[in-house]
């Protein structure tokens, strides 16, 4: 009875065992299953998850084209037209009824007011302070869609500095009262025998003819120069084949400078002609933007009359005779290069990179016994940067920059019959290389570090800072400080070394019609500037020889908008 007993609990507990065991077993089947049905739909999305950031992508390029902007410091271009205009039906004035469908006319005011504080200027031979207050006003009109092809748009400017210890009378790098910046005619075909490109993007034709004033690649050859109180323009016609949103666009023009003067209307320049031809590939844009570029200025020695202040070269209180001889000169200079810049896709790191080469031919006086020779000019001038930004809300981005312009080299004394190689920077603009506006493109080695970031401030929206340190030197030590005045050792034996800068600067809107810029900037001059001042009899009868090893720049500006 006892064995049955026995007998029986076993094969009990076997059926346990063995049903727990079938049990354990389908339970591991549905959790495999599950397992598998898991993977397979994370897999589903994973993939949804990359179409939806393909079609977002997708999406972007459509509306954005073939465009990708630039990261690098300071090379943003001036719109076209400014940034300060505005489509009429887009202003204040689209309260009203009889203005509410108009969106065929451009218009925009801007009102800006900058007071500098200047401690020692190196710009200038002697030490100073200086506090000037510099007023520019510039006011646009466009006209277009109703008429088209045709076209046209006005912008006039006023420059003027007040409270300065300098005389305004031959200084149009801050005075140039009331005078015209842009008036030109347009024939535009928003669709042209040029097509489309392969997103559907129409490829515009465009051709302009009047006074023009507009900026090309990096600013560095081609500027408005939007910091200085005044501004380049010329005169002459400009084509366009394309836009931004393309994957390839072609500019090229004909033009001649407009020689500024502080007091009266500006004149032509005939003396000068200026040529280029600009293109832009961007069907590979994800990974870089080519800019292949060519120019060619022509100057007639025997038509210059003026220096870029409006001084004539035959008036003997500013100019010798053979200061005369030395500028009234013949030149031929072909400026080729190609830039290039983009984003490292999948990073967060950015490039910028441009290489010019100039060559050609230009008069040198050599005395007046001796008269003119023809020699080569060889010149080339490069720059690069390279910028990584943070995925943080501030937006930060530090970035280095390494650029050189080629200087002349000539003999310490007696007649000089060598090439010359100067880089002439054509009608660029000087910001991207100093703040303090001591940096030329010529005869420059700078090295850059900086900072750029959006701190989020409360009560005050889009605030941008940005900071940098600066290192100068002279490609050759025998040519010129183009910016301090001319500073020059022929001899080379004040040495490569020009100084070092810190900089920093604040902007940000006060409301949708006004903003404020504040800057500072500290300079420590190098062992150039130190010795140079007193390296010949000229340099000691023309610069301070006590004067300070380091300067200041401190400045506020005011931007204010009518619409």
């Amino acid at each position: 009875m006892q064995l049955k007993k026995i007998s029986l609990a076993l094969a009990t507990a076997g059926v346990w065992w063995l049903g727990n065991g079938v049990a354990s077993a389908a339970e591991e089947g549905q959790l495999a299953e599950t397992q598998v049905e898991d993977a397979e739909q994370q897999k589903k999305v994973k993939a949804r998850l990359e179409e939806i950031k393909a079609e977002e992508k997708a999406a972007a390029k459509a509306a954005n084209g073939y465009y990708v902007e630039r990261r690098s410091y300071g090379t943003q271009k001036e719109t076209e037209p400014p940034r300060y205009v505005k489509q009429l039906n887009k202003t204040w004035l689209k309260d009203y009824d009889s203005f509410a469908d108009i969106d065929w006319l451009d218009i925009g005011f801007e009102y800006r007011a900058r007071y500098e504080h200047r401690d020692n200027d190196f710009r200038r031979a002697q030490e100073n302070i200086d506090d000037p207050l510099l007023l520019r006003s510039r006011a646009y009109l466009g006209l277009k869609n109703i008429l088209d092809p045709f076209r046209f748009a006005v912008e006039v400017q006023d420059s003027r500095r007040n409270h300065s210890d300098y005389t305004r009378s031959n200084d149009t790098r801050d005075v140039d009262k009331a005078d015209v910046l842009q008036a030109y005619l347009e024939l535009y075909y928003k669709d042209s025998i040029f097509g489309k490109d392969d997103l559907g993007n129409s490829r515009p034709f465009w051709v302009r003819g009047g006074r023009l004033a507009w900026e090309s690649l990096d600013r560095r050859l081609i500027a408005r120069n939007e910091w200085r109180n005044t501004t380049n323009t010329f005169q002459g016609v400009r084509a366009n084949i394309g836009e931004k949103k393309n994957d390839w666009q072609l500019e090229a023009f004909a033009v001649q400078p407009v020689q500024r003067f502080t007091d009266k209307l500006d004149e032509v320049d005939h003396s000068q002609n200026f040529y280029g031809v600009i293109g832009d590939w961007r069907r590979w844009s994800e990974y870089v933007t080519i800019q292949p570029y060519y120019f060619l200025l022509k100057q007639n020695g025997d038509k210059v009359e003026y220096d870029t202040n409006g001084n004539l070269y035959s008036d003997r209180s500013v100019y010798t005779a053979a200061q005369q001889n030395q500028a009234t000169i013949d030149r031929e200079i072909h400026t080729g290069g190609v830039r290039v810049f983009g984003v490292v896709p999948g990073t967060q790191w950015d490039y910028d990179a441009n290489y010019a080469k100039q060559w050609g031919h230009q008069q040198r006086f050599i005395s007046n016994a001796i008269g003119y020779r023809n020699v080569d000019h060889d010149a080339f001038a490069y720059n690069a940067e390279v910028g990584y930004s943070f995925k943080h809300p501030w937006k930060p981005r530090v970035s280095a920059s390494y650029g050189v312009a080629s200087g002349d080299k000539t003999t310490a004394s007696g007649n000089d019959f060598s090439d010359n190689g100067r880089f002439d920077r054509l009608f660029g603009f000087a910001r991207p290389w100093s703040n303090n506006d001591y940096i030329q493109m010529e005869n420059i080695r700078a090295s850059k570090v900086r900072l750029e970031f959006d701190p989020q401030v409360p009560y005050l929206n889009n605030v941008k800072v940005d900071t940098g340190f600066s290192w100068y030197r002279l490609d050759d030590p025998t040519d010129r400080w183009n910016a301090g005045a001319n500073l020059r050792d022929r001899t080379g034996k004040s040495g490569s070394d020009l100084g070092k800068e810190f900089d920093l600067r604040v902007r940000f809107p006060l409301n949708q019609y006004a903003s404020l810029n504040l800057g500072y900037a500290h300079f420590w001059a190098g062992d150039f500037v130190k010795n140079a001042v007193s390296a010949n009899a000229t340099n000691i009868a023309t610069f301070d020889q006590n004067r300070s090893n380091s300067s200041d720049f401190f400045y506020t500006e005011l931007t204010l908008l009518g619409f």
